[in-house]
């Protein structure tokens, strides 16, 4: 899959224009996401050299983005490209701005890796029933 990554927020704690601490697994998810042949697109708001700095500092620790704020290494921007849009076209988007938040990072790796949603993971590690998986109500005249 191809899959966009947040940096402030996601990666490491929000501290921006700073670099945060490391959010707890992200690195050691990221890099097993690489390792499971997915492309990671690092997608921030940052530019320039706040970017640079984003992007060299997970490359400090192991993490090599396939592409930086672009679909594929080679894009280049509206100047060569009268289609050029920036918004990805991607599988998958990780970022702390979710609708409900930010799932943990191990979370993350085993929606990625067994294909599960966010509801399964959690009836599975809580023992949730959700309502339409319960036993249905007998009718008096079931008896």
């Amino acid at each position: 899959m191809n899959i966009a990554v947040d940096f402030d927020g996601t990666i490491v704690e929000h501290r921006y224009p700073e670099i945060g601490r490391e959010r707890p697994f992200a690195i050691d998810t990221l890099k097993m996401l690489i390792a499971d042949q997915h492309r990671l697109i690092l997608w921030s708001v940052r530019e320039g050299q706040l970017l640079e700095d984003a992007v060299n500092w997970c490359r400090e620790r192991g993490v090599e983005f396939y592409a930086v704020n672009r679909d594929y290494p080679e894009e280049r921007g509206v100047e060569n490209n009268n289609h050029f849009s920036r918004k990805l076209k991607v599988d998958l988007f990780i970022d702390d701005r979710n609708i409900g938040g930010l799932p943990d990072w191990g979370t993350i790796y085993r929606m990625i890796k067994e294909h599960k949603t966010y509801p399964e993971i959690l009836q599975e590690r809580h023992g949730i029933i959700h309502e339409d998986d319960r036993p249905k109500k007998k009718h008096w005249w079931q008896f």
